[in-house]
């Protein structure tokens, strides 16, 4: 939103797929009035489970178990969902309640609170007591945080020095929280205006690649033109445009990105057909079937889209996708329509 820095609250549940108590899985599934044969294969399914460990030659004996699901298992992503349900639920409706003006995004096991404020000291107010009561029903769930993996982190388009407030979490038992410069969370990098670390930081990569593409001597040798175009259309081009998204938008700036895209393609298009640099760029580009990068992101933006346009009208992100005029829809208020207009 205009004129407002959002602050983060990022937080791991420890051992979450273990720790999932079996009787209240039971009681969840008939709370929602599932099919009683389905409440009775699942607690078949969890009850009377039994496991041992192997340590080199030496075998621990046989225990009984009565919490935890399998991590790899196809069941594990169904129950997870099943189980934090009505955490989630609560959690909302008390936050609600205590007027808290606070979002809550979970994935899997790896929490987010998210506040956005004029004043950043209020919003550490709001990620403090949202903290706090999460951490209170997470117990109640049988479920535990892991406060050393807790962040925090602020995002703001002010000019000049930027120094926000730390975030103390001894009263709840955790440490005094700093933002950092940058915060890597799920692959993502993020600095304090927004993506730029992230672009700095795949387009990069992927510029090292081409470049070192030329030293690998006789590993390449005998690749015609052919193959070292499919080498950088199925390696190089995923690492540069990873979750593009984030930055290709409405009324983004593109100019930076543009000129790194830019220079990688053209190192590529030189190293793939062998021609001196002084080579025009856009011909060289051409005579190897390679499209302009500017024209290859608005292709696979149009693609991307069309997935969103294939979900059915009352999924979750529709609400976040800008919507035509003729909608009748809910949008979210921070839906990428309301993003891109300030």
């Amino acid at each position: 939103m205009k004129n407002f820095s959002t602050s983060t609250l990022a937080f791991d549940i420890s051992q979450f797929f273990p720790s999932l108590n079996h009787y209240l899985l039971s009681l969840i599934l008939e709370k929602v009035e599932f099919d009683i044969h389905v409440i009775k294969f699942f607690s078949n399914y969890l009850v009377e489970r039994k496991t041992h460990y192997f340590w080199n030659n030496f075998s621990f004996p046989y225990f009984n178990i009565n919490v935890g699901v399998g991590q790899g298992s196809a069941l594990s992503p169904i129950l997870f969902t099943l189980y934090l349900s009505p955490f989630l639920h609560t959690l909302e409706k008390q936050l609600k309640n205590l007027k808290i003006p606070i979002s809550f995004l979970l994935f899997v096991d790896d929490g987010l609170l998210v506040a956005q404020s004029k004043s950043l000291q209020l919003s550490n107010f709001c990620l403090f007591f949202s903290y706090n009561v999460a951490l209170i029903l997470l117990l109640d769930f049988g479920l535990l945080v892991k406060h050393s993996k807790t962040e925090i982190f602020y995002f703001s388009r002010s000019i000049g020095l930027f120094n926000p407030f730390s975030l103390d979490l001894s009263s709840l038992g955790g440490p005094t929280l700093c933002s950092k410069e940058t915060w890597k969370y799920l692959g993502f990098i993020f600095n304090r205006k927004l993506f730029h670390q992230h672009i700095n930081f795949y387009l990069n990569k992927s510029i090292s690649i081409v470049k070192y593409m030329k030293i690998l001597g006789n590993l390449v040798w005998g690749l015609n033109p052919h193959q070292k175009w499919l080498l950088y259309r199925s390696c190089v081009l995923l690492i540069a445009l990873y979750r593009f998204q984030l930055w290709y938008y409405n009324n983004a700036p593109l100019a930076y990105p543009l000129k790194l895209l830019g220079k990688m393609q053209r190192r590529a298009a030189i190293w793939i057909l062998g021609v001196f640099k002084t080579f025009p760029p856009f011909s060289v580009e051409a005579i190897i079937g390679l499209i302009p990068i500017n024209l290859h992101l608005k292709k696979l933006s149009g693609r991307s889209q069309l997935q969103a346009y294939s979900l059915p009208p009352n999924h979750i992100l529709c609400s976040l996708i800008e919507p035509k005029e003729d909608s009748l829809y809910y949008q979210h208020p921070l839906s990428l329509g309301s993003l891109t207009r300030c």
